[in-house]
């Protein structure tokens, strides 16, 4: 049975207007995932965004002093203290709903 043609992906021209594309797009209509193959980034960099974040100084002492003693830089171990925080959330919420 032959698939029907794809369409072609517009010519964007940042990463925002790809996301709203993608957000509202059918995939199918643009890709035969049958023919798809996974494929690994290893040097691809999620984007950031920088944020202002107000901490008592005493918890940013502790986070420093734990930090130190792991032998990774404060905001680092922060970003994995609140993926793991995070994940839990979600996993809680799968349970419930």
């Amino acid at each position: 049975m032959r698939s029907k043609a794809k369409r072609r992906v517009p010519r964007l021209r940042s990463e925002r207007s790809v996301r709203q594309f993608w957000a509202s797009a059918e995939s199918s209509d643009y890709v035969d995932w049958r023919q798809a193959r996974r494929v690994a980034f290893p040097h691809l960099r999620p984007s950031t965004r920088t944020i202002s974040l107000r901490l008592p100084e005493a918890l940013l002492a502790d986070l420093k002093i734990l930090a130190n003693k792991q032998d990774v830089p404060y905001q680092s171990l922060l970003k994995i203290f609140l993926a793991e925080r995070i994940r839990q959330e979600f996993g809680k919420l799968k349970k419930a709903g």
